[in-house]
C-alpha cells in the first residue's frame, strides 16, 4: 500500500499491487477452537464503543482514557483516508480528551502552514474555516477538506469562546506545502531583529514564496528539474542557517518561532530533493517526511506545553510500517523514539463498508464499497466479538489474544488511490490500542 499524501509519485513509478474490490466470503460453519477461544479472550478484553458521533455521553470512552495515561501526544489512525466515521470518531474522542484528559491540540496530517491558518481561526476567529479549507486542502489533502472536519473545527471555535484562558488548539505537521504566511513570518523577523540580513534572506528565499494555491504550486514544483530541486533545498538550508546564526536576541520566543518556520521551508524543499525517478530515493524520501512529520509535533508539544490528539493514517501513527520497502520508518516510529511512552498509538479498523478515493490510475474521486473482509484477515476475527464496535488495548491482552495479535496477516490498509491488496500487518506490533468499527461509510467532501 502505497500512501502518496503529500508527494505524488510521478509517473512510471510502480504502485503497489492492485485487486478488484473484494465480495463477501461466507464463514465456515464451525469456526476452529483456536479462533474461538482467541475470540473469547478477544471479548474478554474489548470495551463497547457506543457510537463515533461526537455529543452525548462518553462514559464508554473511559476505558480509553486508562489506555491513553498521560501520553503527551496520541496518535489516532485511519483504515482509509475519506471515510465518515474515522473523522467522527476522531471529533468525539478529541472533545472527550479536551474535557477528560486535558489535550489541548488537534493536529492533521495537513501542511504545517496550513496548521498556523487554522490555529489562527480557532484561537481569535481569523478568517473563514470555510474558505481556509477549500484553499488549503487542495490535491492529496482535498481529503480533509469534508463536513466533519469543518464540524470539528467550528466546534474548537467554540470550545475557545468559552474558555479564552485555556483555549484548544490545531496544527498541522505535514510538509508538502509551505504557504506564503511562512516565508512573511520569517522575513518579517529577520528585519525587526536584524535589518541588516534582510537582503541575505530574501536572496535565499528568491522565487521560492508560493504565488499561486496550494495544489498548483506542489504540481510545479515537481514539474521542475531534479538539480533546480536540490538547488532550492540548498538555498533553503541557507536561509535555516542564517536564521539560526542570528540567534535570539532579546526576543527568544519570537525567534523560536522564526527558527521553525524556516525549518519547516526548509523540510519542504528538501523532500523534493530527492531522485524521484529512483525508487531507493524515493523511499529515502518518505523515510524523511515522516522524521520531519514527527519532529514538528514533538517541537510543537514542547513549545506550547500541550497534549496532542494526532490524525494521521495508521501507517503514520503506527510503529511499524505497512510497506517498509516504501515506507522505511515511519512517523510513530519516530514519536517512540522522541516520547517513548509519552507516545500512544491507536489503530483503527472496520469490517465493511465505503470511502472516496482515486482510481490508481487517474485522479477521479470516487466511492468505493467493500464487503466483508477475507477469512484470514485480522478485521474478520476482530468482528466476530460481540460488540458491535469496540476497543482494545492490544498490550494487555489475554492468551491466546495475545499471540494472536501479534501475528501479521491480511489487514486492509487503504490510501489516497485503490484498488490494492490488504497488507500484512501484526495489530500489536503496530499499534498500542486499536478501535473496530463494524461498518463505515465514505465522508461527505465539501466543494465537490
Amino acid at each position: 500500500m502505497l500512501i502518496t499524501l503529500g508527494v505524488a509519485l510521478p509517473a512510471g513509478i510502480p504502485a503497489a499491487a492492485a485487486t478488484t474490490a473484494p465480495t463477501a466470503t461466507t464463514l465456515p460453519a464451525a469456526a476452529t477452537a483456536s479462533t474461538q477461544d482467541v475470540v473469547a479472550a478477544l471479548d474478554r478484553a474489548a470495551h463497547p464503543l457506543r457510537t463515533v458521533e461526537p455529543g452525548g455521553d462518553t462514559g464508554d470512552l473511559r476505558p480509553l482514557d486508562r489506555m491513553i495515561g498521560d501520553a503527551r501526544v496520541v496518535g489516532l489512525g485511519e483504515a482509509t483516508h475519506s471515510s465518515h466515521e474515522f473523522f467522527a470518531l476522531k471529533d468525539r474522542v478529541f472533545r472527550h480528551l479536551v474535557e477528560e484528559k486535558g489535550l489541548r491540540t488537534f493536529a492533521l496530517e495537513a501542511p504545517w502552514s496550513t496548521g498556523l491558518r487554522l490555529d489562527a481561526y480557532v484561537l481569535h476567529g481569523k478568517g473563514d474555516p470555510r474558505r481556509i479549507m477549500r484553499e488549503e486542502f487542495q490535491r492529496d489533502y482535498l481529503w480533509w477538506n469534508n463536513t466533519d472536519y469543518l464540524r470539528l473545527v467550528e466546534w474548537m471555535r467554540a470550545y475557545n469562546v468559552r474558555h479564552p484562558e485555556d483555549p484548544v488548539r490545531f496544527m498541522g505537521d505535514d510538509i508538502a506545502w509551505s504557504g506564503p504566511e511562512l516565508y512573511d513570518a520569517v522575513s518579517d523577523h529577520v528585519a525587526a531583529t536584524h535589518p541588516g540580513a534582510s537582503a541575505r534572506l530574501a536572496e535565499l528565499y528568491r522565487g521560492l514564496r508560493p504565488t499561486v494555491a496550494t495544489g498548483t504550486y506542489i504540481e510545479e514544483y515537481l514539474a521542475r528539474p531534479y538539480a533546480e530541486r536540490k538547488e532550492m533545498a540548498d538555498r533553503t538550508g541557507r536561509a535555516l542557517d542564517l536564521v539560526r546564526h542570528l540567534g535570539p536576541g532579546t526576543d527568544r520566543e519570537s525567534y523560536g518561532r522564526a527558527l521553525q518556520n524556516a525549518t519547516v521551508i526548509d523540510q519542504t524543499a528538501r523532500q523534493y530533493a530527492w531522485d524521484l525517478e529512483d525508487p531507493a530515493q524515493i523511499a529515502e524520501a518518505m523515510r524523511y517526511r515522516d522524521r520531519a512529520m514527527a519532529a514538528n509535533v514533538v517541537w510543537w508539544q514542547r513549545h506550547t506545553g500541550t497534549k496532542v490528539l494526532l490524525s494521521a493514517h495508521n501507517n503514520h501513527v503506527g510503529y511499524v510500517p505497512d510497506d517498509p520497502v516504501h515506507y522505511p520508518k515511519v512517523q510513530g516510529a519516530f514519536l517512540r523514539d522522541s516520547l517513548g511512552a509519552g507516545y500512544v498509538s491507536v489503530g483503527l479498523t472496520f469490517h465493511h463498508g465505503s470511502f472516496n478515493a482515486t482510481g490508481q490510475d487517474d485522479e477521479t474521486v470516487r466511492r468505493w464499497t467493500l464487503g466483508p473482509p477475507g477469512p484470514d484477515s485480522n478485521e474478520r476475527t476482530l468482528d466476530r466479538v460481540r460488540h458491535r464496535d469496540h476497543v482494545l488495548d492490544l498490550r494487555t491482552a489475554g492468551p491466546p489474544a495475545r499471540d494472536w495479535l501479534r501475528q501479521a496477516r491480511p489487514t486492509r490498509s487503504i490510501g489516497t488511490a485503490y484498488p490494492e491488496l490488504p497488507d500484512d500487518i501484526a495489530l500489536a506490533r503496530s499499534h498500542d490500542v486499536l478501535i473496530h468499527l463494524h461498518s463505515i461509510g465514505a465522508a461527505r467532501l465539501r466543494d465537490r
